[in-house]
């Protein structure tokens, strides 16, 4: 494979649910080269669906990384899930990937899930191309596809191709670019295909599209705006090169289409993604800061260079035995087997024994990786996901990768008493390589509490304990994650004070707390040191952090975590002999929970946002349900015989939606969720909640 970085490209595959990511992955695979006979999802016999569930439920659950030539380049191509319940595998994935290939349903154009990933590929400022999937597919409409993407995403989609039929009458494509149609051989696989003139049925459609798409590139270009306005011809290179750099600067985005499984327009999108998506020198220098990060201190640069200190960004963690399995983004330098690397987020020392490249669950060890790679690795102990490692001589952090918070909750035994230290090292190891999984131990109750994002996402970890970590556990009805805040401001102090003969604790500390609303992706707890005049050495106020920081974990309503509160450390003493960080420590717990107890402490719950799919007759009913569980409809949309009803919801409201909605459209309606935001509880809620102990 080529190491010339101008020939390489780190895409993503993401889409909603079922739009045919693992299939159009599977497709290109084939055609690649890299596998000889194509799998199906249904079967579970495809590469990147390699977990035995799923195979099981024909989903995918984490992504895979599959590295593959085409014609003379090097592709490094992640497929990631389509549910929303494991959205940290597409947030990972593109907070290290330079281009993403965004399908969508010809039948459904832009949906819940597609608007997610498309805010996450702008979030990290990820180019993109649009594969309009399916258009074989009874109610394909490639035309309401594309303006589903501009009118719903805020896109600018730019067709370079139109199909020819939809539907069952789906035979292949025109390209706007060469002004040929393309005709598929199914029988064939898709491999072969001929290129034929456009059927005069079909020229002035054509023509209509071809203008459309100088006119579209035209706007992105000053130079070509100029050729346009004057009627100057405007040659294929020219729009191409124009196309290329409006892609990458995320003003435009190609629109392909297709059937991969019909075996048709998999290719051409395949070259789209090395004609309009960058390489790694065409994306700009990551910055970070030195590992004990200093104000004022400046950024520093690493750029795509083979030649410059090594630095790469943890951003996946597979837990296996004997040693876990570490992927790496490398954005500058070199990464040899058996090197020596420093974890800068963590200030450790690494040891890195082998590198390899991957092909969904399949390894080739290589001896070096450089610069632009995404390759994994095996030797690291103390890296977490979002950590940065680098040269050892040349420290610096990146921007770590910010996950949503968990919104629902189970509680889970060990079946047997023996299992119970097990069943703590597994979900360690779990939550390791899950960053939305988290676990704790009720201290009243004594039960072991795990939270993820969705019913889904938990029913597949405990799956995981029973059959992969041989941890049976019996478990209990889901729970909402609630959230405590508060709604005003107050100071407590707290005072660690103990003389028990020879050296005793001493401590006080007093805080000021109050509401606080953190910029998107910034730490929900914020803390200011306001001391003065020295009442307090310098050498406790972390222990003072940590204290607060800690007693955040356990709010003073139902035990939940605190979030969205600013603490301002105010006042203080100290004693030259008995003071220790242990007992400034316990002293900011004390001073928390009383300012939490006197500032109205307030009870949040998750808020999901809600789509749903459904055929216009039903649209009355479905409205009527949403609001009997506290929903707020925000916005309808109308696409030909259905109706898409977008709705904010509490989750708690919504267990058993699935039936329920199945029900009253006689199964014809289709649903997704996401989370968006922790809201208070209203108060004749809260109160229920509150005096049945349910929180």
């Amino acid at each position: 494979m080529p190491s010339d970085l101008e020939k390489v490209r780190n895409i993503g595959i993401v889409a909603h649910i079922d739009a045919g990511k693992t299939t159009t992955t599977e497709r290109v695979l084939y055609y690649t080269g890299r596998i000889h006979r194509m799998g199906d999802v249904d079967d579970g016999t495809t590469l990147t669906d390699f977990d035995e569930q799923e195979q099981e439920r024909g989903i995918t659950i984490y992504s895979a990384a599959v590295t593959l030539p085409w014609k003379s380049y090097n592709i490094n191509l992640i497929d990631t899930p389509g549910h929303v319940d494991f959205t940290a595998e597409v947030e990972r994935s593109l907070r290290v990937l330079d281009g993403a290939i965004i399908v969508f349903d010809a039948k459904e154009g832009v949906e819940a899930q597609s608007e997610t990933v498309w805010r996450q590929a702008s979030k990290y400022h990820v180019p993109a191309t649009c594969f309009i999937n399916k258009m074989d597919k009874v109610g394909a409409d490639f035309f309401a596809s594309v303006d589903s993407i501009r009118n719903r995403l805020g896109a600018n989609p730019i067709p370079v191709q139109i199909p020819i039929g939809a539907e069952g009458g789906f035979k292949g494509l025109i390209d706007l670019m060469t002004m040929q149609a393309v005709y598929f051989t199914p029988q064939e696989a898709g491999a072969k295909f001929v290129e034929k003139e456009i059927p005069p049925e079909l020229l002035d459609e054509a023509e209509h599209w071809r203008h459309e798409l100088i006119e579209k590139v035209a706007e992105t270009s000053d130079e070509l705006m100029e050729k346009y306005v004057h009627e100057q011809e405007i040659s294929q290179d020219e729009l191409k090169a124009a196309l290329r750099r409006a892609t990458i600067q995320c003003r435009a985005q190609p629109v392909f289409c297709g059937s991969s499984l019909k075996y048709i327009g998999t290719r051409r999108m395949l070259d789209g993604v090395v004609d309009y998506l960058p390489n790694p020198l065409e994306m700009p220098p990551v910055t970070g800061h030195g590992r004990r990060r200093k104000e004022g201190d400046p950024l520093r640069e690493r750029h795509c260079d083979p030649n410059e200190p090594f630095s790469a960004l943890v951003f996946k963690i597979v837990a296996e035995k004997p040693v876990d399995l570490f992927f790496l983004r490398i954005y500058s330098g070199r990464l040899k087997s058996g090197s020596r690397v420093l974890n800068a987020t963590r200030d450790k020392k690494e040891n890195i024994s082998r590198v390899f490249r991957m092909l969904a669950k399949r390894r080739e060890q290589l001896d070096e990786a450089q610069a632009g790679d995404i390759v994994a690795c095996v030797g690291l102990r103390h890296a977490l996901t979002g950590d940065t490692i680098c040269d050892l001589k040349h420290p610096i952090v990146f921007e770590q990768i910010e996950f949503p918070e968990t919104v629902i909750s189970l509680a889970v035994e060990p079946k047997s008493t023996a299992d119970r230290e097990r069943l703590a090292e597994a979900l360690a190891a779990l939550s390791k390589q899950d960053p939305t999984f988290n676990w704790r131990s009720d201290k009243e109750t004594g039960q072991t509490l795990i939270s993820g994002m969705g019913e889904l996402h938990l029913e597949v970890l405990c799956r995981r304990l029973t059959d992969d970590m041989n941890v049976p556990v019996s478990v209990g009805s889901p729970r909402v994650s609630y959230r405590e805040t508060i709604a005003g401001a107050a100071e407590a102090e707290g005072r660690f004070i103990k003389q028990t003969g020879g050296r005793g604790q001493f401590a006080v500390v007093k805080l000021a707390a109050e509401p606080y609303q953190p910029e998107p992706g910034a730490h929900n707890i914020e803390i200011l040191n306001e001391l003065k005049g020295g009442v307090i050495s310098k050498d406790y106020v972390p222990a003072i952090e940590r204290g607060i920081e800690e007693s955040m974990r356990s709010g003073v309503l139902g035990g939940y975590p605190v979030i969205n509160v600013r603490f301002r450390i105010i006042d203080g003493k100290e004693h030259e002999v008995d003071s220790s960080e242990v007992a400034f420590e316990a002293a900011a717990g004390i001073a928390v929970r009383e300012c939490l107890k006197k500032a109205q402490p307030t009870l949040l719950e998750p808020i999901m946002r809600l789509e749903v799919t459904t055929p216009a007759e039903s649209m009355g009913v479905v409205a009527g349900d949403l609001n009997s569980r506290r929903a707020i409809i925000t916005d309808t949309h109308d696409r030909g015989n259905f109706r898409t009803i977008i709705a904010e919801v509490p989750l708690a409201e919504m267990f058993g939606y699935a039936t329920d909605v199945r029900s009253v459209t006689a199964g014809r309606a289709g649903w997704a969720m996401e989370p968006t935001e922790y809201r208070a509880v209203p108060k004749h809620v809260a109160d229920e909640l509150l005096s049945t102990g349910y929180v």
